[in-house]
């Protein structure tokens, strides 16, 4: 078998971050009755879901750390490391902050697949490092019984930029900097029934840098911000309202969706995350008449792997974070696809 046969993702049960544990269970997974060693200088910590642990290291700098690792979600290594490094660093930006250095995080079945193909991983590690400006500067591998990759990433930011999930405002409208459906896409492949040019944009979506968001946390109008991964947009949404003690509502026909995902959904190419997400947290959300609910059942829920930013923006604001995305990103999605409303019945209303 030669490293261009080898296919990743039959050597792993999950994919990309679809392998995160579902939501509930993280909630049980988290309690504790050991008190909690907080500071006053750990800003953010795990008694919040925010993307990243953030520190404050004095004069106006803050240090934000954060790991993040997943199974294959592509048959090819190199972009397997790429993908892997562009989401971990991507909980940086997600905060607000600008990465600083990364260290690797590898597990190898090296009785089953070669070495060689696991330095191809690292190299696209180093790749996507170099696109953001950070080093890739050491890590940690270990045999394992299925291939893992991923970084542990610190970046820096003023502790008045400091972006959190949590801090939306009642009437922020919301953006989606990406479109939709990277899990769809990734399980179609996993099932061999993946186009080329789906494959194509499904790896480019997964490997761009969620770079606007060291720059959008500058922006005042930006009140609340999150990148949108494993537990899907419901999700992340969820935790952006209730965080806040509001509510949202979704524009569901404003969504973006990656090119061939209802393609694929009407095949029935949905990732077993996404019944687990649903089942974590399904009673939250109210679907409007005029909505397709099993389609909005599929794609709402769809574990995303490097998703787009997910930002609760002043109305105030829009304009100029549109025009600031543009610029950074002419890809980036700029339509608002929701709004924050008060806290209602429930977290998320999903409207046409």
């Amino acid at each position: 078998m030669t490293e261009e046969t080898i296919k990743l993702t039959r050597y792993s049960r999950g994919a990309g971050c679809g392998c995160k544990i579902a939501p509930a269970t993280l909630q049980e997974l988290l309690k504790t009755d050991l008190p909690e060693q907080y500071t006053d200088k750990l800003l953010v910590g795990n008694n919040t879901a925010d993307d990243a642990a953030v520190y404050d290291m004095g004069n106006g700098k803050a240090l934000i750390a954060t790991t993040d690792f997943f199974m294959p979600i592509v048959d090819d290594a190199f972009d397997f490391g790429r993908i892997a490094a562009a989401n971990a660093i991507s909980d940086v930006y997600a905060m607000g902050g600008q990465p600083l250095m990364a260290l690797a995080i590898l597990g190898w079945p090296v009785e089953k697949l070669p070495a060689s193909l696991a330095a191809r991983v690292l190299d696209g590690a180093r790749t996507v490092c170099a696109q953001a400006g950070i080093p890739l500067a050491g890590g940690h591998s270990i045999d394992s019984a299925e291939p893992f990759f991923g970084l542990s990433v610190n970046g820096l930011c003023n502790t008045t930029h400091v972006k959190r999930n949590s801090t939306a405002q009642k009437g922020d409208i919301l953006l989606l900097t990406k479109p939709l459906g990277t899990g769809v896409l990734s399980t179609a492949m996993k099932r061999e029934v993946l186009k080329e040019e789906h494959y194509e944009t499904l790896v480019a979506s997964m490997t761009q840098l969620n770079i606007a968001g060291s720059m959008l946390s500058m922006n005042d109008g930006v009140h609340a911000m999150t990148d949108v991964t494993g537990f899907g947009l419901a999700g992340h949404l969820c935790e952006m309202a209730d965080g806040a003690g509001l509510s949202a509502v979704i524009n569901y026909n404003s969504l973006p969706l990656l090119a061939g995902v209802k393609e694929y959904m009407a095949q029935r190419m949905i990732p077993d995350a996404t019944y687990r997400n649903w089942n974590s947290y399904g009673s939250k959300i109210h679907f409007e008449s005029g909505i397709d609910v099993m389609e909005a059942f599929n794609l709402l829920p769809d574990p995303q792997t490097n998703g787009g930013l997910l930002i609760a923006v002043s109305p105030h604001s829009v304009d100029a974070i549109q025009q600031l995305l543009t610029g950074i990103d002419a890809a980036a999605y700029i339509t608002p696809v929701g709004i924050i409303t008060e806290r209602g019945t429930h977290s998320i209303i999903v409207g046409a």
